[in-house]
């Protein structure tokens, strides 16, 4: 592991419990985020304040999915559409949450992201 890797990880292990908790503290009715949202609520600054996003976002891909809870990554969306960016869908597919059919993606998307919301209410 190179020491970008590891002050990349470290970086994403300390930032995914607040985001978590931003996450969860979203009101119901407000929908998705987008990453620079996310970002500047976490009062992150740059350099790579996306990629940091990006980063946490994935820990809690791995968390969630280990505890069999609906995604709350879904709830951040690229400012470009109302979706996750790739890695987001191609992270899903490797933790066997998402069909591998990427045809399938946007579906899939949109049922996690409801499991996430009926979680929330």
């Amino acid at each position: 592991m190179t020491l970008k890797a590891k002050d990349a990880g470290s970086a994403s292990a300390e930032l995914a419990p607040r985001l978590r908790a931003l996450l969860e503290g979203l009101p119901a009715e407000g929908g998705p985020i987008t990453y620079q949202q996310a970002a500047e609520a976490l009062g992150l600054v740059p350099p790579h304040t996306i990629r940091r996003v990006a980063v946490a976002l994935e820990t809690l891909m791995r968390e969630d999915v280990a505890a069999g809870r609906p995604l709350i990554a879904a709830l951040v969306v690229s400012r470009r559409g109302a979706l996750p960016r790739q890695g987001f869908f191609e992270l899903a597919v490797a933790l066997g949450r998402f069909p591998a059919d990427p045809a399938c993606h946007a579906a899939a998307y949109r049922q996690e992201l409801e499991g996430v919301m009926g979680s929330a209410s």
